[in-house]
């Protein structure tokens, strides 16, 4: 695993003109990562499923004088192919390009014997965290190749234990799937990377370990600066695995 340079220090403006998509953006990563995008100068474009959410998200964005953001309202677990090809003939109508994108989305599942696992569950949590990925993904790569400097950002788990049947493999796809990209791109402007931010205090961690002294764990925001750094033109990694 890779860490950030010792000497990035992110300036105010950082990711001035940068267009970056974050996923799950009212989410406890979704929501730290667009504020600090925000903050340093990109223009962030919201999509979350929850719009009341997304909305109060909006506006705490723009109350705070940042670059204005842009919602978009999408449920990625019935998300279809169509909606993906809408959402990026939107974003080229508007911006005519993506500087970044990252993946913060995610859907926990039940922890349970694979014996006793339930089959609508698997579809659903793979709808959420590989195959959304992938159609979103496929569907902006060209906006991607539009930027001087674009960056694809993962947000991977290791969880390799025993009961968690379908979000494990959903994630270990998603890992094979930016290592493929990286490969693709090498060379390219465009990168690709994966973050695996460990123990952290999300509703994720507290729905999965809700007897754990979560108290104790760092929140999304204390790892802000790792995702500055992989949306700045900073950046020169591709095909890492990021951790802070």
């Amino acid at each position: 695993m890779v860490q950030i340079p010792e000497t990035f220090s992110p300036s105010q403006g950082l990711l001035d003109d940068k267009i970056i998509l974050v996923t799950g953006a009212t989410g406890g990563f979704g929501k730290a990562i667009s504020l600090a995008c925000a903050g340093h100068g990109a223009s962030v474009i919201l999509l979350a499923r929850n719009l009341r959410l997304t909305e109060a998200l909006y506006d705490e964005i723009e109350n705070a004088g940042y670059p204005k953001p842009a919602i978009y309202p999408m449920n990625l677990e019935g998300a279809t192919e169509h909606d993906y090809q809408e959402l990026a003939k939107n974003i080229d109508q508007e911006f005519g390009r993506l500087d970044g994108l990252i993946h913060c989305a995610a859907m926990l599942g039940t922890p349970t014997p694979f014996e006793h696992s339930d089959t609508e569950t698997w579809y659903q949590v793979h709808q959420v965290n590989l195959h959304a990925a992938y159609l979103l993904t496929r569907s902006v790569i060209s906006l991607l190749k539009q930027s001087k400097q674009a960056s694809l950002v993962f947000i991977t788990d290791d969880k390799k234990t025993a009961y968690w049947d379908a979000y494990m493999v959903s994630k270990q796809g998603v890992v094979a799937m930016a290592q493929l990209l990286a490969a693709e791109f090498e060379g390219s402007s465009l990168h690709v990377n994966w973050v695996n931010p460990g123990k952290t205090r999300t509703a994720l961690q507290l729905s999965a370990f809700p007897a754990a002294d979560n108290n104790l764990l760092p929140v999304p925001a204390d790892h802000a600066k790792l995702f500055l750094y992989l949306m700045s033109d900073e950046l020169e990694e591709n095909g890492d695995s990021f951790t802070p």
